[in-house]
């Protein structure tokens, strides 16, 4: 007897499998798994929330928390996709129906599917803002200029619709352009070229700091632990970024699980995805915080961060404008690659679920998305103003922009993560588990461990503080 293929061993139906295709090499998979993860939550959020909450220490509880929580649910997510070889909400069903569970459980890869869609529209808007600082830098525009001056630059951007609707469109553009063409000719081709620039970008600005003359204490800020500067809120930040920043709770794990040959170790290749992904974020403070220090500036600075703080300092320093180039070309390359992950989950469940050929899914999807990132954008300017559920206390003053990203970041991500660790934990077979997972039985009852008691209380506790 013949062996079977890679895709027809998968639990899904074979023919709709080998139709789908499947990743050509496990660095692919791996390459597109991190270009998920690392997006501008790596670049972009990880500096700013480490210096809020003290630094090395905070980095620790992180890395723990990456491996308690992060990994065991993005083996969870990547095993279910493969075993099902279909769209997330397709598998989900697929799993539940034939393995006579209730078919509720699907109501996970729903919330994620919509997540995924929702983000991606506000998303696209701050991908548009980091494109738009690439040509604010490279002509120069940030050179010898004040913090208010600064501010201002960022200021007249989020106030003008127009421009914000340009660059929100160029992104989308960007991620269309990816999507439509594919697993190979698109997805793949892509992370094989994005992520290796990216890593080689985020080295050459961590050379640059290395010039600085404060990398030494950029290095003692991120790994030197000082746990008294360290608060209960800070290790539920630490929790829950360590949770969003590997792209889970969004069924993109579960949509690019599904294109995984079934001789691929879930468990090798999530360890290597997650150890990347954690580096991107640690060289991403080791290239901002030496020129944190070096321009006197403060390393818990907040969102602006990125987009007022270190544009002074490129401002201020020699080749400023080089490397200030170089760092948002960085920022956009892993918003882009973090965005098509996003938009790959809503294209398949349109191909399957409506029998959409690939190219008008991906049009429609991305239209869809575009239209509804036009209302973000109009909120940061024309309707500031305008707070939905401004007379219920925990929302007052949140605008839709704010309203959607609460949504999606506070209850959708946590509600889709908490469900699949409790549907792998306690629902799934242990045999079905061991058979995807293909671990020893060491290994695999440390992880069966975790993802029953660990992950899911470390969830809801995540889930019931961000609703506090």
């Amino acid at each position: 007897m013949n062996n079977p293929s890679p895709a027809s061993q998968r639990g899904g139906d074979s023919e709709a499998s080998i139709k789908r295709g499947l990743w050509s090499s496990r660095m692919a998979f791996v390459l597109a798994a991190t270009g998920s993860a690392v997006g501008l939550g790596n670049i972009w959020k990880f500096p700013y929330v480490t210096g809020e909450n003290g630094g090395g220490a905070f980095v620790l509880v992180y890395l723990f928390c990456i491996a308690a929580v992060g990994l065991p649910i993005m083996m969870a997510e990547i095993l279910i996709g493969r075993r099902g070889g279909a769209s997330p909400i397709r598998s989900m069903g697929q799993i539940t129906r034939r393995d006579g569970h209730h078919r509720a459980w699907g109501l996970a890869a729903v919330i994620g599917v919509l997540a995924a869609f929702l983000i991606l529209s506000f998303y696209s808007m701050i991908g548009g803002w980091a494109v738009s600082y690439i040509s604010t830098s490279a002509t120069g525009q940030l050179t010898g200029l004040s913090a208010d001056a600064i501010g201002e630059i960022f200021s007249g951007l989020l106030g003008n619709p127009w421009a914000l609707l340009g660059w929100h469109t160029l992104f989308m553009a960007l991620v269309v352009f990816v999507v439509i063409r594919g697993l190979r000719g698109g997805l793949e081709r892509a992370v094989t070229i994005l992520m290796p620039a990216l890593f080689v970008l985020l080295l050459i600005v961590v050379g640059y700091a290395m010039t600085t003359g404060h990398f030494g204490e950029g290095v003692a800020f991120l790994f030197q632990p000082d746990f008294s500067g360290l608060t209960t809120a800070g290790v539920l930040v630490a929790l829950g970024h360590a949770f969003f920043t590997l792209s889970l709770g969004m069924a993109v794990m579960m949509a690019y699980g599904s294109y995984l040959s079934k001789n691929v170790s879930i468990a090798k290749t999530s360890i290597v995805v997650s150890v990347m992904d954690t580096g991107v974020a640690l060289l991403a403070g080791l290239a901002i915080f030496p020129i944190v220090f070096a321009n006197g500036l403060e390393p818990g600075a907040g969102p602006g961060l990125i987009f007022q703080t270190l544009p002074l300092a490129f401002g201020q320093m020699p080749w400023g404008s080089l490397f200030g180039t170089l760092f948002f070309i960085l920022l956009t390359f892993a918003a882009w690659t973090s965005a098509i992950s996003l938009l790959e989950p809503v294209v398949e469940w349109l191909e399957e679920k409506k029998g959409m050929s690939r190219g008008k899914s991906t049009i429609g999807a991305g239209i869809a998305c575009w239209l509804l990132g036009i209302v973000s954008i109009l909120s940061l300017n024309v309707w500031s103003d305008v707070t939905p559920l401004g007379m219920f206390a925990m929302f007052e003053g949140k605008t839709i922009f704010d309203l959607l990203d609460f949504v999606t970041a506070s209850v959708m991500l946590p509600l889709a993560g908490l469900l699949v660790a409790l549907f792998a934990g306690w629902i799934m077979t242990r045999e079905a588990l061991q058979n995807e997972l293909a671990m020893s039985a060491r290994s695999f009852s440390l992880w069966y461990g975790i993802i029953r008691y660990v992950t899911p209380v470390a969830v809801a506790v995540v889930f019931i503080y961000n609703l506090l």
